[in-house]
């Protein structure tokens, strides 16, 4: 089959979470045998935050660790019926144009043969659902949201059994446990500051927690203003920016645990959506202790793949047990790892994508709307 993919940008993951997922299903798709034509707009906003932050360096680590994958940069005058021509799915996500979703539908109403699918992967359908409606999907044979919570969404909005759960997942070719391990020592946090969508869970849940637990601390991720580059220094933080995705597992590899605190729409809004920094901890055999989210669709084992705190005296408690305990440590990774091989690598999410189309091209008019 050909796929062809829209995408905010393949080559840059600066304030891009979705790079990692997205890379590693069309990498899977690749050695499964699979044709893939990757597209990105000409001057994206993460390509050209990276490149004014960090240089065309900055570019190296993921052609280093993807050789096998590349994209097209299209402008205005991208022709693209030539871009579809032969495709047989069409994937485009939701950080496009809409003029360029719409322009798609379009294709496929006029008798386009490829099978069309909106890949959404934010909070925007609950946030900001203006947003959202801007796109004309009318034309599209379905939605791909990551969690069930989202699909609800869009099947509230008339998709019924269109929309279709396709959560994010790990690319366990990059994201493993190092081939021998070294030292460790301290914490590592992987994470944008962004929005004030989670300022007083990171305090609570992990700038304290780290202190009291006498962890060193070290954070990589971007978009932190002054004021949090402060509150930072005052918890004797380390704060080293931007980290390119393909690094991430080294970095892991040299810290002896680490925490997720999700956005406040991913516990409030839209639950059960663990975003990738669960997959990517867990396929790396990093332990992991959680702020409050709850897995409501059962995708890991709570408690066992990886500690849950309720506060912050709870998360201190997390970190002072696992610096001191080799054991916990070791059964935390080793059971994380364990589902994500189960479970939630990205080659698992190629074949639930084949699984999806097969069942739209098989699907009766009245079935692909109910």
């Amino acid at each position: 089959m050909k796929f062809v993919y829209f995408t905010h940008s393949l080559r840059s993951c600066w304030n891009h979470g979705n790079a990692h997922f997205l890379r590693g299903v069309l990498r899977e798709l690749i050695h499964a045998g699979h044709e893939v034509a990757a597209y990105e707009p000409a001057g994206a906003w993460s390509v050209a935050n990276l490149l004014h932050d960090h240089g065309e360096e900055a570019l190296e680590a993921w052609q280093r660790a993807y050789p096998e994958l590349s994209s097209t940069a299209y402008g205005p005058d991208l022709d693209l019926e030539q871009a579809l021509d032969g495709a047989d799915a069409v994937i485009v996500h939701e950080w496009n144009d809409p003029a360029l979703v719409a322009a798609i539908g379009r294709l496929r109403r006029r008798g386009g043969r490829f099978t069309a699918l909106f890949h959404d992967t934010h909070h925007r359908a609950v946030s900001d659902p203006e947003a959202i409606h801007r796109f004309d999907l009318d034309g599209y044979d379905g939605v791909l949201a990551f969690g069930a919570a989202l699909a609800e969404v869009y099947r509230r909005w008339g998709w019924g059994r269109r929309a279709f759960v396709w959560h994010e997942a790990a690319d366990t070719r990059l994201f493993r446990p190092p081939d021998q391990e070294g030292p460790r020592e301290g914490l590592i946090w992987v994470g944008n500051w962004g929005d004030e969508e989670r300022s007083a869970e990171l305090d609570t849940f992990l700038f304290q927690p780290a202190r009291a637990a006498g962890l060193p601390l070290d954070i990589h991720g971007v978009r932190y203003p002054r004021e949090a580059l402060s509150r930072l220094a005052v918890e004797g933080a380390r704060y080293h920016g931007w980290l390119a995705n393909a690094e991430v597992p080294a970095a892991f590899a040299r810290h002896l645990a680490t925490v997720h605190v999700p956005r406040r729409f991913y516990v409030d809004r839209l639950p059960g959506i663990p975003t990738i920094r669960v997959f990517e901890a867990l396929a790396c055999g990093i332990p992991l202790a959680c702020a409050p989210w709850h897995d409501t669709e059962g995708l890991f084992r709570p408690g066992q793949d990886y500690l849950v705190a309720e506060d912050g005296a709870e998360m201190t408690r997390h970190l002072t047990a696992l610096r001191d305990d080799p054991e916990l440590r070791r059964s935390l990774a080793a059971s994380g790892l364990e589902t994500i091989r189960a479970r939630h690598s990205c080659a698992h999410r190629m074949r639930e994508l084949l699984a999806i189309l097969a069942r739209l091209r098989t699907a009766t008019p009245m079935e692909s709307v109910a």
